[in-house]
């Protein structure tokens, strides 16, 4: 076996949630890539049609479940139609999550309302699909979280967000502590600055934005969904085999300032 074996998850089987698009695309490309069939979902099927038919033209299998995380119940069916599918669940990656809200505003405008939908997105979805992933894994089972650069710190204009994701980074060092005795290993990213879709939607930036947002990256760059993707790969396969509680900012070097990560 060489190092770049390490680095291979073949004949295993992923959920990655929220992987229609985007950043959830791309870490459904690379666990397939890797050698891992997936189960793709998200709310909007011809999304996650097109990412099954992406995964299938690398020579994997997928399965197409279009589906709201929000919902009572689909983070269980999720988990089940993988085992009922390929006989097995070895990776789970919450990614879905984000904001629906297409503005931002400061603590004192941010409504019980906005909060409790952050949190139910954001925490709550991540939290039941982990439970339902844990229960099926065997040893060597590995649960990836996707976080935010704006859950490390102070998120000014982001409050409910910022908070939801800091909420999910320790239910990740959680779950690492009550998981670790059965072999299951849970990680997390946190995104800097990725221009996706609800980065221009939400946080109102356009591309003509991008070259000064960058020159605050010590890096000198804004991050890509390929960026990301790498890293859950890495903490999925067995080349993290001996990391689990750790959260990975992926931010080309920038770690303070005012938050304008958004997935």
């Amino acid at each position: 076996m060489t190092i770049l074996d390490l680095f291979r998850v073949e004949g295993q089987v992923a959920v990655v949630t929220g992987s229609g698009r985007g950043i959830g695309r791309a870490i459904s490309l690379a666990l397939a890539e890797a050698g891992a069939d997936v189960v793709v979902t998200s709310r909007r099927a011809a999304e996650v049609a097109h990412t099954a038919d992406l995964i299938r033209a690398t020579g994997r299998r997928a399965l197409e479940i279009p589906a709201d995380l929000k919902v009572s119940g689909t983070p269980k069916l999720l988990a089940e139609s993988a085992i009922a599918e390929f006989g097995r669940l070895d990776i789970w990656v919450n990614n879905a999550g984000g904001t629906d809200d297409a503005h931002v505003q400061p603590m004192t405008q941010t409504t019980d309302e906005q909060m409790r939908d952050m949190l139910e997105l954001n925490l709550i979805a991540a939290a039941a699909g982990s439970r339902e992933a844990a229960l099926r894994m065997q040893a060597g089972g590995v649960i990836v979280n996707v976080s935010s650069g704006a859950g490390m710190r102070a998120a000014p204009n982001t409050a409910a967000y910022a908070a939801s994701k800091a909420a999910l980074l320790n239910l990740t060092q959680t779950m690492a502590a009550e998981l670790a005795p059965a072999g299951i290993r849970v990680n997390a990213i946190s995104p800097g600055m990725v221009p996706t879709e609800s980065f221009y939607k939400v946080l109102q930036f356009t591309a003509d934005d991008l070259p000064k947002l960058a020159s605050t990256v010590p890096l000198g760059r804004m991050g890509t969904e390929v960026d990301m993707a790498a890293g859950v790969l890495y903490l999925a396969s067995p080349a993290a085999g001996w990391v689990t509680g750790q959260n990975i900012l992926i931010g080309g070097g920038r770690d303070g300032g005012k938050s304008v990560e958004h997935r």
